[in-house]
């Protein structure tokens, strides 16, 4: 007997309980498979007794390595025209100015990226900003570097924000815009040449597409951007000629290595990561403390061992979803294969990622763990601009361990790939699945922390009525995200009730 996800699920809510998926990699529909990804595929066989559905999932581990599956990158590298473009750049000189839009200014990439803009203020000039609701800290930002245009999310706010400025005497009184709407008018505002895309999620990808189809240049920190949109981003990149530079830590350190690197001289991209809350756990251990105290498993989810970070990214982080995101936005910013792109632990978070190239070399770039050294790459490249930060001692660090991440204890890691390889809406669909069922399990509802791929996987797999392949458009994509969400929202409630089954 064999069940589909969306079998199982509507089974939980009678008196059939239960699945544990180690590699719900079998349960994602797949089209016929190129060459390149028949070394993916799965092999699952389902038992059933009278009160349980018990799964195992097994998937060959590795990759076939072939370079087959390579598509163009939309970051200028392994291209003749990328190396010419790098060279015009870097002939230029330090003493360039970049004209910047900020978006998410008063969040995490957005402050930092201004604490550059004081830093280098002979090379940046800030022409718009946009946020939340936060109109204190914006008008503060908008008196201290007098951009063109302001934005915020709500009306209420936008009136807020004019009223403190006005208070403080505002000399140069910017436009001030609001909602999704004004997201675009600062994204495509005249005079910016570069756009910090710092937003989250979705709202990001309109904004994102305009100021492309203006030749701006996207100094990227918006997943989604890539991970949901890649089908429809990556050819107005090529079509309006413009550089997506990554602006988080490992895809920076990605582009850094390959700086130089010639065509068709990359063979593997490595992407390292911290491991998350449990990465000191074996997989037994994980799943006996899923089955037996849920509370300490979700304290601990939500805890990263190595610095604070928000919330989501934390929980990303300890079920290796972040990585598997990585994964798919690398595919995208670099043009390699999924057979192609493989992932290491690193603990001490001091190797940012690695590349490979033909003849075996390996090319790793460290830094401290400070974001403002991807974002200043992404919106000073190909320069190198004296910054006022720590230096790396590696005599302080000591040591540097990797470890290969196991799959079966991180089953989000295999979706990711699943969902990469078929493309299309797919991915917009696991982003979105990933998102909602994040959410729903930080609102502490019931929901457990191995329930997060069930419910992803069973909304991949029943996307596949609707899966789109070519043609996919922005419409598609948003759609995609919509509904993706709405399965998780309707079938927590009857997972919850699935007891946890360890085999």
């Amino acid at each position: 007997m064999k069940l589909s996800s969306s079998s199982l699920l509507a089974l939980c809510g009678g008196s059939v309980f239960a699945l544990i998926v180690r590699d719900a990699s079998s349960f994602v529909p797949h089209p016929p498979l190129p060459r390149h990804a028949a070394a993916a595929s799965s092999t699952t066989t389902t038992t059933t007794t009278t009160n349980t559905v018990v799964l195992k999932v097994f998937s060959p581990p590795g990759s076939s390595g072939t370079g087959m599956g390579w598509i163009d990158p939309c970051s200028p590298v392994n291209t003749a025209d990328s190396l010419r473009k790098t060279l015009d750049e870097c002939l230029k000189g330090s003493t360039f100015q970049k004209r910047i839009s900020i978006l998410g200014s008063t969040g995490s990439i957005g402050t930092q990226t201004l604490e550059i803009v004081d830093a280098c203020p002979d090379n940046f000039v800030v022409d718009a900003l946009s946020a939340g609701g936060n109109a204190e800290l914006m008008a503060e930002q908008v008196m201290r570097y007098r951009p063109r245009m302001a934005s915020l999310s709500t009306p209420e706010a936008a009136g807020r924000l004019r009223s403190i400025l006005k208070e403080r005497g505002c000399a140069d009184m910017p436009d001030i815009v609001h909602g999704p709407e004004g997201i675009v008018e600062a994204a495509t505002v005249s005079t910016a040449d570069t756009v910090v895309t710092g937003i989250v999620g979705a709202a990001g990808l309109l904004p994102t597409i305009e100021a492309i189809k203006l030749g701006k240049d996207i100094a990227l920190a918006n997943k989604e951007t890539l991970i949901s949109g890649g089908p429809v981003i990556n050819p107005l990149v090529e079509g309006h000629g413009i550089n997506m530079l990554p602006a988080d830590s490992e895809h920076s350190a990605i582009f850094q290595c390959l700086q130089g690197v010639p065509p068709g001289g990359l063979r593997r991209i490595i992407l390292t990561a911290s491991g998350g809350a449990f990465r000191d756990l074996t997989k037994e251990e994980l799943f006996g403390m899923c089955e037996t105290d849920k509370r300490a498993v979700q304290a601990k989810a939500t805890t990263h061992p190595n610095w604070d970070m928000g919330a989501k990214i934390t929980l990303d982080s300890a079920t290796m979803m972040n990585k598997g995101l990585e994964v798919i936005e690398a595919h995208y910013l670099f043009g390699a294969s999924y057979d192609d792109i493989d992932i290491v632990i690193h603990p001490q978070s001091i190797v940012h990622s690695m590349v490979e190239t033909q003849d075996t070399s390996c090319i790793a770039q460290l830094g401290w763990a400070d974001m403002r050294l991807p974002i200043v790459y992404s919106i000073s490249w190909p320069h190198r601009l004296r910054m006022p930060y720590k230096p790396l001692n590696l005599a302080e660090i000591g040591s540097l361990t990797f470890k290969a991440p196991d799959r079966e204890k991180y089953p989000c890691i295999q979706l990711a790939y699943d969902a990469g390889r078929m493309g299309g809406t797919m991915t917009a669909v696991l982003n979105a699945a990933n998102e909602a069922a994040n959410e729903m399990f930080r609102e502490d509802v019931g929901l457990g922390f191995m329930d997060i791929p069930k419910l992803i996987e069973g909304a991949m797999e029943a996307h596949k009525e609707d899966f789109k392949m070519k043609g996919v458009t922005l419409d598609d994509i948003l759609s995609c995200d919509a509904w993706a969400r709405e399965y998780v929202a309707e079938n927590t409630k009857n997972i919850v009730k699935a007891p946890l089954v360890i085999i």
